[in-house]
């Protein structure tokens, strides 16, 4: 099993926390919309009040299939969130949890930013 989460402490902005001077409700919405546009990811819950997306993405064929949550935070009036993700895997023969954060992570920022 494995597991991967976006936090400030990493080098590669791939693998950080994204924060951005935008609504969290805008950048939940821009979120949901960014995985529906990702080749093998599927949305499997959506909690729009807290802003946290579960979701299935493909590790590729020895990578097995990787859980993901995407979270926004911040306050709900001021422009200013936050977005985490983690990923966690427990099938395949490779971990692929660093790489399918960054997968969402890299054009999220380049939609948001």
């Amino acid at each position: 099993m494995g597991s991967f989460e976006t936090s400030d402490d990493h080098k590669q902005e791939a693998h950080r926390t994204i924060r951005v001077p935008i609504l969290v409700s805008d950048v939940h919405q821009a979120a949901r919309e960014m995985v529906a546009d990702l080749r093998g990811w599927k949305l499997v819950e959506a909690d729009d009040e807290r802003h946290i997306l579960r979701c299935e993405a493909s590790g590729g064929f020895l990578g097995g299939t990787c859980r993901v949550e995407i979270r926004v935070e911040g306050p709900a009036d001021l422009p200013s969130a936050a977005v985490h993700v983690r990923s966690e895997s427990d099938g395949g023969l490779f971990s692929r949890d660093k790489a399918i954060v960054a997968d969402f992570v890299r054009p999220f920022r380049r939609r948001i930013c």
